[in-house]
């Protein structure tokens, strides 16, 4: 058994930084490659485009990163873990294995797929045998949006990642696996874990949630101190030193920018946390509030004393529905009297909509440079802004309604308030709404399925 593995984080959303994942593999040692590119949004995306496209529907910057990446990753016997696969991980396998073949990697890498997770097709047949996936925060029963729904995905745990990891994978690709799995597997192949030592586990899934949104943890969109942050422009990403007892160091390749401190672990701990006593996962119930953090040396944080409770007997789904049309424009107004103007034009457009018989279920306006990030605690109207950006998004189940608003935005810049300019970027887009309708499921009900090949010559 290894005393240490590193298991370094390469991203943290589909659309982070596109050389990340190579600088871990080529910044210093590092044993896994763990990329997180889901998020619930993002499930409903690729399922859109799946259904315009049979072979898409995953994470697309993937592909040319495996195939840049995987030559390194086989000879140094780096274990790359990806929820890449979003709603096709078998169309992202054959994309990989395709790359691994230009890459002249046949007969020599494994690349294994983890499927199950996708529930899409089963939801009439779960909810005629009784499996409601209720919405956890309405309790309304799924078939009121059936007809409506574009993605339904459990959270799979590490079960089947710790399995392709035993049969020597070099790239796991999944679906909508928990995002901590991504990190915790690793952990509990390497070390032996049993999925019943829920201290260990949690201590795992904790390591995982500090992985999960990549720069985030070491020195990204860090509030304390932001200005001391140095070279934010070559930040490194995190990574976790493991140790078998579950404590871990949370660290970063030398040389790299950002910072690793107790305050940038601790606000990452936050993020998306909930009841700090319950973090639920597949396979373990952790504890927030057992973690302790210690200095353990420039950029490196000592994490341990993590508890857990027993996993659950159910999974969480992430389903998507079509819940309408929107839209969103601006227009910026100049100094003198910048937000008076914008407030007319508003006054106007809103007039104008009502005037043509357009209905909605929501019209708002915001004045960005005064109250779009803080509403009513913004204070009273400023009386010497330079410009103010007045931005205006309606949302209906009436497209035609939204296509006409999208229409009586550039009219105002010679029928409306002075000063007007900012619409260079042309007429707004009508985009559809995916609504997002979170639910439970029996375990019993998801079976995940794995298959490991070896890539062909």
């Amino acid at each position: 058994m290894k005393q240490t593995i590193r298991i370094a984080s390469g991203q943290g959303f589909w659309g982070d930084q596109l050389d990340a994942p190579k600088q871990q593999v080529e910044g210093g040692p590092i044993d896994y490659l763990m990329l997180d590119y889901l998020a619930e949004v993002t499930m409903s995306i690729m399922q859109k485009q799946r259904s315009r496209n049979p072979s898409a529907g995953y994470a697309r910057d993937f592909v040319p990163l495996m195939g840049e990446i995987l030559p390194a990753v086989v000879e140094r016997g780096i274990r790359v873990v990806a929820n890449a696969g979003g709603v096709n991980p078998n169309g992202c396998r054959d994309a990989v294995l395709e790359e691994a073949r230009k890459a002249g990697l046949g007969g020599r890498a494994r690349v294994g797929t983890i499927t199950g997770d996708d529930i899409l097709e089963r939801l009439p047949d779960l909810l005629a045998r009784g499996v409601e996936l209720k919405n956890m925060e309405t309790g309304e029963p799924l078939s009121t949006v059936l007809d409506r729904v574009q993605s339904a995905n459990a959270y799979i745990g590490a079960r089947p990642i710790v399995e392709a990891l035993r049969q020597d994978a070099h790239v796991v690709i999944t679906g909508r696996s928990t995002d901590t799995a991504l990190t915790y597997a690793p952990m509990i192949h390497e070390f032996g874990w049993s999925l019943d030592d829920n201290d260990r586990i949690a201590a795992g899934v904790v390591a995982g949630h500090i992985n999960e949104c990549g720069a985030q943890a070491s020195g990204g969109n860090h509030l304390l101190d932001w200005r001391t942050v140095p070279d934010l422009a070559r930040i490194g990403y995190p990574i976790i030193e493991a140790s078998p007892d579950g404590s871990f160091i949370v660290t970063k390749h030398d040389g790299t920018g950002g910072r690793v401190t107790v305050p940038t672990v601790k606000e990452q701990l936050v993020y998306e946390m909930g009841d700090p006593h319950s973090y639920i996962t597949p396979d373990v119930v952790a504890d927030f509030t057992s973690i302790r953090l210690e200095e353990a040396g420039p950029d490196r944080v000592r994490v341990h004393g993590v508890t857990g409770g027993p996993r659950t007997d159910l999974l969480k789904v992430s389903i998507a529905y079509s819940d309408g049309y929107k839209a969103s424009g601006t227009l910026v107004y100049s100094w003198p009297d910048a937000v008076e103007k914008a407030q007319m034009a508003d006054r106007v457009l809103r007039e104008r909509l009502d005037r043509l018989g357009l209905k909605f279920d929501e019209v708002l306006t915001e004045y960005v440079g005064w109250n779009a990030t803080h509403g009513p605690l913004a204070g009273p109207l400023p009386r010497d802004l330079p410009e103010v950006t007045v931005r205006w998004g309606v949302r209906g189940q009436d497209r035609a309604a939204v296509e006409r608003f999208t229409k009586e935005i550039a009219p105002l810049v010679l029928a409306g308030p002075p000063s007007v300019t900012g619409f260079a970027g042309g007429r707004p887009a009508v985009q559809e709404i995916m609504a997002y309708w979170p639910a439970l499921i029996p375990k019993s009900e998801i079976e995940p399925g794995l298959k490991v090949e070896v890539v062909t010559a």
